[in-house]
């Protein structure tokens, strides 16, 4: 039977995460820096150990003021030692409250740039193999960070997303266009089930591109937020694939 896990950006002060935890399998923590702070990690691990959710870090570039969704002119050290902060904050917080850190997924503009830049890949590795070398990366497919978490033995999962748009090159559309970011529930499902399903992705340009997805991602900030986490947990289990 196949297996899919739906994973949340959470902790990002929407404070949506307490009707979204009964429809996911694992959350992405954010560790202060683009968003949140200790009171709402706290928080957020709590709701997380309440629906037996797996936990995990999202760190980003240090970046309140944009959300994280701009690249920030930073040296790639400070980038790795702000990375490292980040991850063991939460760490930190999950030791004192009895929990573990189940994966890292980082956020925004970081994990897009990622995707191209083998420098900025290589730091994110480094940083997860120096501090949390036993956990999962999720990573988008045929990536360059997909490459060098490979190339370090680093544990990975394919994350697709199931409420934005891809490009031909399976690069998510950028947020500056208006058809990044799907919020009709029923294109969100019917994309989401050919990536699960078919392992295919339907581009912005109407092209069926290989695709592999092993953890389904809904941006905790998407306004359907709570109605698309509903619906593909039903639509995937309707279809007998398990949400785990």
């Amino acid at each position: 039977m196949p297996i899919i896990d739906i994973n949340c950006d959470v902790g990002e002060g929407v404070n949506n995460e307490a009707l979204l935890m009964p429809y996911i399998s694992s959350c992405n923590i954010a560790c202060g820096s683009h968003a949140g702070d200790v009171a709402t990690i706290d928080q957020v691990i709590a709701l997380a150990q309440q629906y037996e959710v797996n936990i995990g870090a999202h760190p980003s570039f240090p970046d309140r003021k944009n959300f994280g969704r701009q690249i920030m002119n930073i040296s790639l050290e400070a980038l790795g030692q702000s990375l490292i902060q980040q991850i063991e904050l939460l760490q930190e917080r999950l030791r004192l409250l009895g929990g573990h850190l189940h994966h890292i997924k980082v956020h925004g503009a970081l994990y897009n740039l990622s995707v191209v830049d083998k420098a900025i890949a290589k730091v994110i590795v480094k940083a997860v193999k120096k501090i949390a070398p036993e956990v999962i990366l999720y990573v988008p497919y045929n990536s360059i960070i997909e490459q060098v978490a490979k190339e370090e033995a680093l544990l990975i999962k394919y994350e697709v997303f199931a409420d934005r748009n891809y490009n031909d090159d399976l690069r998510l559309v950028s947020r500056s266009n208006k058809n990044a970011v799907i919020s009709d529930l029923a294109k969100v499902v019917k994309h989401i089930s050919t990536m699960v399903l078919d392992q295919q992705v339907l581009t912005i340009s109407n092209k069926l591109m290989p695709i592999k997805a092993e953890t389904c991602c809904v941006h905790g900030d998407n306004e359907a937020a709570i109605n698309i986490v509903k619906q593909i947990h039903r639509s995937l289990t309707q279809n007998g694939i398990t949400i785990a």
